[in-house]
C-alpha cells in the first residue's frame, strides 16, 4: 500500500504543473486537430504552404537542411541566392529559430511535415510561456490561466501570421523577456532578462527590434507602478539600460554582420520623409476584435489583427476601473495603450515600429505586442476576487455596444465580416460580461465556464480565419520538387564543375535553394539592391525583394555561366495540360543548345557557349557605365567591353514586322510606343504582327512594363506565350530561333480599353558575331582546381598587359583575393560582379568569402561574455 501511495504521488501533477502543461497542450492540440481536419501533410493531401511560406520560406528551410547536413560551405555564401549572395542576413531573418532542428528530421518532400510540427510547437510554446508569466506574476492559476494563455497563443496575430512561421518565435519569447524585465525591476536580478532578450536578438532581429521598443514602454509602466523614490527609480533605469546594452553586445556576432547585410539591401529602402496623418479612420480597427476578421485580402493591405477573445478584451477594459490597482499605474497603462493604439493608425508611429519601412504585405506586424499587452492587463484584473462596480460595468458595456454598433452599421466596409460573425461575437461578449460581473467567481463551475467560453471563442476564430485561406497541395509541392531534384542530381552527378543552371518552368523563385543548384532567381527580404538593378538592366523580371532569371538570351546565358537548361515537355493527347512543371517563359533559343538528357517531364540542354566562372579580358570592363535603358543594347555594350571589339556593340539589330493587322483598334503607323485604343469597348480587340526570319539567328522581342499579362494576352504561333508576369523594367522575350523562312505570328489581345506598347521592339541577334566573341573569351579561362560556395582557386594565363580576371561572381566586400599568394584588390564591374587585375603570364588566383563584420561581432560578443563570467566569478569568490 505504501508503494502504491508513493507511486501515485510521483505521477500526480501539482497545480503549477497542471497549469503549464495545460497551457502548452491546449493550443497545441487545438491547432493539430484543425490541421488534421484540413488534411494537412502528413495527415492528408494538403499542406500548410501558402503565400510566402509556400513561395519563399519552404525553400530556405530546404537550404537550411542542406547547408547543415551536406554543404557547410553554403552557410556564409550561396550561389543559389540569385546569381550568388551572402547568407548571414538570410539566416538571421529566416532561419535561426531554436526549433528549426525539427526540420532536420524531415528530408525531401517531408519538409511540409516539419513545417506542420514547427507551427504547432510554436503555438504550444506561446501558451506555455504566457502561463509561466502569469504563474510568476499574478494570481491566475489552473483553467483561468490556461484560458488566458490559449487566448494569447491563438490571438488573431498568430492565426493571421502563422505562415510567417519565423515570426512566431517572438510570440513565445516575449512573455519570457517581459518576465525578465519584471524580475529585474522587482529584485535587481538581471540574468533572466539578458538571456531571453539576447536569444530574441539572435533568433530574429526584426521582431526583436519591436520587442525592444515595447520593453521601453513596459519599463515606464513598471517603474511608475513600483515607484518608491527617485533614487530607486534611477537605479532601475540604469539597470534596464546596461542589461539591454549587454544583450545587444552578446548578440553582436549576429547583429553586426546582419547590419552590414541590411545596409546593402533592406536599409536602402528606408523611408526618410513622412506625414503626420491617420492611415485610415481609427474606429475601423474595432472590426478586428470580432472572430474570423481575416481573409486573403487583409494580407497585403489590411488593418491590424487584434482578436484576443471577448474575455480578454473586457478584462483589459475593466483594468482601468479596477480600484485595487494604483491610479498612477492605471493612468500610465492608459497612456501606453493609447500610444499603441495610435501606432496602429498614425503613419510616423507605424514607421517607427517597422524600422522606417512600410511593410510589403502583412501590415502592422507588431500587433502581437498590442494583444500581449491587452491580455496581460486583463489577467491583472480578472482574478477571483474581482467585482466591478455598476458604473464600471455600465461604461464597459457602453463602449462595447458603441463599437459593435459602428461595425454593424458599416458592415459593407468590412468584407471579412458577416452578420453571423457579428452575432456570434456579441453572444460571446454577453457570456464574457456575465462571467466577469456576476458574483459566481468562487463557484466550482466558474473556472470551467471561463475555460470553455474562452477557448471555444479563440478556436472558432482560428477555424473561421484559416478557412478563408487556400493552401498548396502536397502533390503540387512534392511532385514538382521530386522531378526538379532528379534533373539537378543527373547533371551534378556528371558535371562537378562550377556553373549555373537555368530553366523554363517555375514553382518558386527559390527553386535553387529547394533542390541545391546554382541558379538565377531568389525571393528574399535581404536581397542586395544591386541585384534587381542588374536584372532589370539585362531584361529580366526584378523587384525590391526578388529577381527571376526567366528571360535569358544567348548572350546573358553565356556571360552568366548558364551551362545547363531544363525545359518542360509539351505533353499531348489525354495528358495535354497535365505537366507538373508549370511553364514560366518562352525560350526558342534553346534550339542553339545540345540535348543531353530527357525524361517523361523535361529535357536537359547543355549550353556550348557558356563561359567559365572567370576568364581573362581587357580592362575596359572596369570602366563600363550603363548609359542605356534598352536591355538589348546593355547586353551588347557588356560583351563589347569584355572583347574590346567596338563592333560587338551592334550585336542586336531592330527589325520591322512584315505585316500588322488591327481588329477593333485604330490604325498605327509606328508600333513601338504606340497607344492602342479599342474602337468599340464592348467588343474584343487585338493586333496581329507577323515576321519571317531571313536567317537562323535568334530573334527577341522587348516588352515594356505596360506590355504585360495583366493588360493583354499574347499568342505566338497559335500558343499562349509563357512569361513570368511581374516585371517593372523592359524585358527580352525569346521569339524565334532556327526559323529561317518560317512565318512567325504574334497576336496581342487587349484585356482593357487601351494598351501602351511601351518599348515594344523586334530584335535580331547576330549569332555569328556572338559566337566569335564567345570563342575569343573562352581562350583564356580560369582553370579552377578547387571550388565551393565560398572558395575558388585556380590558374589563369594572360597574354597581354593590363588584363583582368573577369568573373560572374557578385561583388561583395566579403570576397578576398590573392594573386600568386599575395593579397589583391577586388574591383566591381557593372556595379554587380567581381574582377581582379592580373600580371602578364601565369597566375594562381584565389577568392575566399568571409562575412564582413563577423570577426568584430565575435570579438564583441566573446569579450562581453568573458566580462560577465569574470564578474560573476569574482562576485561568487567574494561571497
Amino acid at each position: 500500500m505504501a508503494y502504491l501511495q508513493a507511486r501515485k504521488r510521483r505521477w500526480s501533477l501539482t497545480q503549477r504543473q497542471f497549469t503549464l502543461l495545460g497551457a502548452f497542450l491546449t493550443p497545441f492540440i487545438l491547432m493539430t486537430v484543425y490541421f488534421i481536419y484540413r488534411q494537412m501533410a502528413p495527415f492528408g493531401s494538403s499542406s500548410l504552404l501558402t503565400v510566402d511560406l509556400g513561395q519563399q520560406y519552404i525553400d530556405f528551410f530546404a537550404y537550411l537542411r542542406r547547408a547543415l547536413l551536406h554543404d557547410p560551405s553554403s552557410i556564409f555564401y550561396s550561389f543559389a541566392n540569385g546569381l550568388g549572395g551572402e547568407m548571414l542576413g538570410t539566416w538571421s531573418y529566416y532561419l535561426l529559430s531554436p526549433l528549426n532542428w525539427i526540420l532536420l528530421l524531415c528530408p525531401g518532400t517531408l519538409l511540409t511535415t516539419g513545417v506542420f510540427l514547427l507551427t504547432v510547437f510554436k503555438y504550444g510554446l506561446s501558451g506555455l510561456t504566457f502561463a509561466w508569466l502569469l504563474d510568476k506574476t499574478t494570481k491566475q492559476t489552473d483553467l483561468k490561466a490556461i484560458t488566458f494563455a490559449t487566448a494569447y497563443a491563438l490571438m488573431g496575430w498568430s492565426i493571421a501570421n502563422q505562415l510567417n512561421v519565423m515570426w512566431l518565435d517572438a510570440a513565445y519569447l516575449l512573455p519570457l523577456i517581459f518576465y525578465g524585465l519584471y524580475l529585474l525591476m522587482q529584485t535587481g536580478k538581471w540574468r533572466t532578462y539578458v538571456i531571453w532578450l539576447t536569444l530574441m536578438l539572435v533568433v530574429n532581429y526584426y521582431m526583436a527590434y519591436m520587442i525592444c521598443l515595447f520593453m521601453i514602454l513596459a519599463f515606464i509602466w513598471l517603474a511608475v507602478d513600483q515607484f518608491t523614490n527617485w533614487r530607486h527609480f534611477w537605479g532601475q533605469t540604469f539597470s534596464f539600460a546596461w542589461t539591454s546594452a549587454v544583450s545587444g553586445l552578446l548578440a553582436a556576432f549576429v547583429l553586426l554582420p546582419t547590419w552590414w547585410s541590411l545596409s546593402q539591401s533592406k536599409a536602402q529602402y528606408t523611408v526618410t520623409s513622412f506625414k503626420w496623418k491617420f492611415e485610415f479612420f481609427p474606429p475601423k480597427m474595432i472590426a478586428k476584435f470580432f472572430m474570423g476578421a481575416f481573409n486573403f485580402d487583409q494580407m497585403p493591405d489590411g488593418t491590424a489583427n487584434l482578436f484576443i477573445g471577448a474575455i480578454a478584451l473586457l478584462g483589459s477594459l475593466f483594468f482601468f476601473s479596477d480600484r485595487r490597482i494604483r491610479l498612477r499605474s492605471r493612468l500610465t497603462a492608459g497612456i501606453v495603450t493609447v500610444f499603441l493604439a495610435l501606432s496602429l493608425c498614425v503613419q510616423p508611429l507605424d514607421l517607427l515600429w517597422h524600422a522606417g519601412q512600410f511593410p510589403v504585405w502583412y501590415p502592422y506586424r507588431f500587433s502581437f505586442i498590442v494583444s500581449f499587452w491587452l491580455i496581460w492587463l486583463a489577467a491583472q484584473t480578472l482574478t477571483n476576487d474581482f467585482q466591478p462596480g455598476w458604473l464600471a460595468i455600465a461604461i464597459v458595456t457602453l463602449i462595447v455596444v458603441a463599437g459593435s454598433a459602428y461595425v454593424a452599421l458599416n458592415l459593407k466596409k468590412f468584407a471579412f465580416l458577416s452578420w453571423s460573425q457579428i452575432l456570434l461575437g456579441l453572444l460571446f461578449i454577453i457570456f464574457a460580461l456575465a462571467l466577469t460581473t456576476l458574483p459566481i467567481h468562487h463557484h466550482w463551475i466558474y473556472p470551467l465556464a471561463f475555460f470553455v467560453i474562452g477557448v471555444t471563442e479563440v478556436s472558432a476564430n482560428a477555424f473561421i480565419s484559416l478557412n478563408n485561406i487556400s493552401y498548396v497541395s502536397q502533390g503540387e509541392y512534392g511532385n514538382y520538387t521530386n522531378e526538379l531534384q532528379q534533373l539537378v542530381d543527373r547533371v551534378q552527378k556528371k558535371d562537378t564543375g562550377a556553373y549555373r543552371i537555368g530553366k523554363t518552368f517555375l514553382r518558386t523563385k527559390g527553386d535553387a535553394f529547394q533542390t541545391g543548384y546554382n541558379g538565377g532567381g531568389v525571393f528574399s527580404s535581404v536581397l542586395p539592391k544591386t541585384t534587381p538593378t542588374f536584372f532589370g538592366n539585362i531584361g529580366n523580371p526584378d523587384g525590391d525583394g526578388f529577381v527571376e532569371y526567366s528571360n535569358g538570351t544567348l548572350v546573358t546565358d553565356s556571360l552568366l555561366n548558364m551551362k545547363y537548361y531544363f525545359q518542360q515537355k509539351q505533353l499531348s493527347g489525354a495528358l495535354a495540360g497535365t505537366s507538373i512543371l508549370p511553364a514560366s517563359t518562352n525560350k526558342a533559343d534553346l534550339a542553339d543548345y545540345h540535348i543531353t538528357n530527357q525524361d517523361h517531364w523535361a529535357t536537359t540542354y547543355r549550353n556550348p557557349y557558356a563561359l567559365p566562372m572567370g576568364y581573362a579580358t581587357g580592362s575596359q570592363i572596369l570602366t563600363l557605365k550603363n548609359k542605356t535603358a534598352d536591355p538589348a543594347q546593355y547586353q551588347a555594350n557588356w560583351l563589347a567591353a569584355l572583347t574590346g571589339n567596338p563592333s560587338d556593340q551592334h550585336l542586336y539589330t531592330a527589325e520591322n514586322f512584315n505585316q500588322v493587322d488591327f481588329q477593333n483598334i485604330g490604325q498605327q503607323t509606328k508600333i513601338t510606343g504606340a497607344m492602342l485604343q479599342k474602337k468599340n469597348l464592348l467588343k474584343p480587340a487585338k493586333i496581329t504582327l507577323t515576321f519571317k526570319p531571313t536567317s537562323n539567328d535568334a530573334y527577341y522581342l522587348t516588352f515594356g512594363s505596360t506590355v504585360n499579362p495583366d493588360n493583354a494576352t499574347f499568342i505566338l504561333n497559335g500558343k499562349q506565350l509563357d512569361q513570368y508576369k511581374t516585371y517593372r523594367n523592359t524585358i527580352l522575350v525569346s521569339a524565334a530561333d532556327h526559323a529561317k523562312g518560317k512565318t512567325q505570328k504574334l497576336t496581342i489581345q487587349l484585356k482593357k480599353g487601351s494598351l501602351w506598347l511601351e518599348n515594344f521592339t523586334l530584335y535580331r541577334l547576330n549569332t555569328a558575331k556572338f559566337k566569335r566573341a564567345v570563342k575569343q573569351l573562352q581562350t583564356q579561362p580560369w582553370h579552377l582546381t578547387k571550388h565551393s560556395n565560398r572558395y575558388f582557386s585556380g590558374t589563369i594565363t594572360t597574354t597581354q598587359r593590363n588584363q583582368v580576371l573577369n568573373t560572374s561572381i557578385p561583388y561583395s566586400k566579403g570576397w578576398h583575393a590573392t594573386v600568386n599568394g599575395k593579397p589583391a584588390k577586388t574591383h566591381k564591374t557593372l556595379n554587380m560582379f567581381t574582377a581582379i587585375k592580373l600580371p602578364q603570364g601565369n597566375s594562381t588566383v584565389t577568392l575566399s568569402y568571409w562575412p564582413p563584420l563577423l570577426n568584430v561581432g565575435l570579438l564583441v560578443s566573446g569579450g562581453t561574455l568573458i566580462v560577465l563570467l569574470g564578474g560573476w566569478w569574482l562576485l561568487r569568490k567574494r561571497q
